[in-house]
């Protein structure tokens, strides 16, 4: 039965260490800056309705999505950027016709 629990145990412990990708970064440190980047493109008055989506891997966030201007655009990788934990940001966001 010790056997079993040492087994389990380091088949979990080799699991988690699997979710780092090769810059460091993990997976969860990942998820923890998508949110902490949509919060603050939310609490932003001026970004608040719009329709942005957010992916972060390896501490990069890609914003994309549609923006009615092109300085709500700017805006949101300007807000983006400040958050912890954002390296760099892509912005594939699309300006609405």
């Amino acid at each position: 039965m010790k056997k079993l629990g040492v087994v389990l145990l380091a088949t979990m412990a080799l699991g988690l260490a699997g979710c780092a990708s090769p810059g460091g970064t993990s997976y969860f440190d990942d998820a923890g800056t998508t949110v902490r980047v949509k919060r603050a493109i939310y609490d932003d008055p001026s970004l608040k309705v719009m329709d942005i989506s957010v992916t972060t891997v390896d501490g990069v966030v890609e914003l994309s999505g549609k923006v009615k201007s092109r300085g709500q655009g700017v805006k949101a990788v300007q807000v983006a950027r400040k958050v912890e934990g954002v390296k760099r940001v892509n912005n594939q966001l699309a300006v609405e016709k």
